[in-house]
C-alpha cells in the first residue's frame, strides 16, 4: 500500500506527541523515590560496587543502552540477561551492588523471578516501571517510576511511548549522578578514548594551535607598519605582541584593529603598535583542552585566540577558520 504523505505527516506527529506527553508527565511525577535511587547509586560508586541493569523484550535494549551510558560516567554497569542469570550469570552479583530491572507493566515473568535471586547475594533491587503496583515495584527496594498515559502504537500494543520514558529517565538519572560526582571533560574523554567522540574529547589546544612561521609575534613598540608585514607574511589574522623584556603577551592587533587605525590619520602606520593593539587580550593554555578554546570562541564571538605557556609568553595562534576543518564545532 503506498504511503499518503498528508496521513504519514500527521501519524508521525501524533506520535512524537504522544511521547513528549509521556516524557512531561513523568518529569512533574519525580519525587524523592528517584533521589533515593541517585543516592543509592552515589553511594555503590563510593564503595566500590557496581549497577547491574536487567530486563526482557524491549526493556532488555533499553537496560543495554544505559549500561553503556553510565559506563561513560564512571559508574561500572553490566547487564544481566534475565534468562541466562538462572543459568550461571548471577555470579556477576556481589553484595552491596545496585540492580535496575526494568519492565514497562512490572510483570515480566523471568523479571520477577530474578528479583528475589538477586537479593539473596545482597543486592539493592530498583524496580524501573510504569506500574507502582505491580509486582515488581512492591517487591522491589526501591522505585523508578515514570508515567505513560499512553503508548503512541494505534494498537495500544507496540512499546513506544513507554520505552521512549525509561531511557528517558535513566538518562536523567546517569547526568544527575554525572553532575553530583563532579566527572570532568578529561574524566570523559578517558572513557571515550576512540571514535571521533574520544578525538575530539582528547585535543588539545597545542595540537590544533598554529605555531613556527605561522605565528606572527612582535614587541609591542613596533611600528604598526612593521606589525602587519607580519601579520601578511605569516598569512595570519592577527599578531601576538609582547613586552620587550619578558616576552610576555600585551596584547593583540587583528584585522579590525588595523582597520580602525587607519581611520585616525595619515600618520598612523608610523605609530607604536601598543597605540591601537587590544590589551589583555583573551588568551587559553596550550595544554587546555580543543573544545575550552571552542567555548571561548563562543562566548566572546571573537576570530582568534592567542596561546600561552604556563609564563604567559604565546606558543601559539588559534584561528577560528580553523576549528570546522579539525571538526570540533
Amino acid at each position: 500500500m503506498a504511503i499518503a504523505p498528508k496521513s504519514a505527516l500527521k501519524r508521525a506527529r501524533a506520535c512524537l506527541a504522544i511521547e513528549q506527553d509521556a516524557l512531561a508527565a513523568t518529569a512533574v511525577a519525580l519525587d524523592k523515590s528517584f533521589v533515593a535511587v541517585a543516592q543509592a547509586l552515589d553511594a555503590v560508586a563510593d564503595r566500590g560496587g557496581k549497577l547491574i541493569c536487567s530486563g526482557v523484550g524491549k526493556s532488555a535494549h533499553i537496560a543495554q543502552k544505559l549500561v553503556g551510558t553510565f559506563n561513560s560516567t564512571g559508574l561500572p554497569t553490566c547487564f544481566l540477561d534475565a534468562t541466562q542469570a538462572l543459568h550461571g550469570d548471577l555470579g556477576l552479583c556481589t553484595k552491596g551492588d545496585v540492580a535496575i530491572l526494568f519492565s514497562n507493566s512490572g510483570q515480566s515473568e523471568e523479571v520477577l523471578r530474578l528479583l528475589p535471586l538477586l537479593r539473596r547475594f545482597g543486592v539493592t533491587v530498583v524496580a524501573c516501571t510504569s506500574h507502582p503496583k505491580s509486582d515488581l515495584a512492591r517487591e522491589a527496594d526501591l522505585k523508578l517510576l515514570y508515567v505513560v498515559p499512553r503508548e503512541a502504537c494505534p494498537l495500544e500494543l507496540a512499546p513506544t511511548a513507554s520505552t521512549t520514558a525509561a531511557l528517558a529517565l535513566g538518562d536523567a538519572l546517569a547526568m544527575v549522578l554525572l553532575e553530583a560526582r563532579g566527572v570532568t571533560r578529561d574524566d570523559f574523554a578517558k572513557y571515550h578514548p576512540a571514535g571521533n567522540l574520544g578525538r575530539i574529547l582528547l585535543l588539545r589546544v597545542a595540537d590544533i594551535m598554529r605555531q613556527g612561521n605561522r605565528l606572527p609575534i612582535a614587541p609591542d613598540t613596533v611600528s604598526t607598519q612593521d606589525a602587519i608585514l607580519l601579520m601578511t607574511k605569516a598569512k595570519s589574522g592577527s599578531i601576538a605582541l609582547v613586552a620587550t623584556k619578558t616576552g610576555k603577551l600585551t596584547g593583540i592587533l587583528t584585522d579590525g584593529d588595523f582597520r580602525r587605525s587607519a581611520l585616525t590619520g595619515p600618520n598612523f602606520l608610523q605609530q607604536p603598535v601598543k597605540t591601537f593593539m587590544t590589551k589583555g587580550p583573551k588568551t587559553v593554555r596550550d595544554d587546555a583542552l580543543g573544545v575550552d578554546a571552542l567555548r571561548l570562541f563562543e562566548a566572546h564571538r571573537i576570530d582568534d585566540l592567542i596561546v600561552v605557556d604556563a609564563q604567559g609568553k604565546p606558543v601559539g595562534l588559534v584561528d577560528g577558520q580553523d576549528l570546522p576543518k579539525l571538526k570540533i564545532v
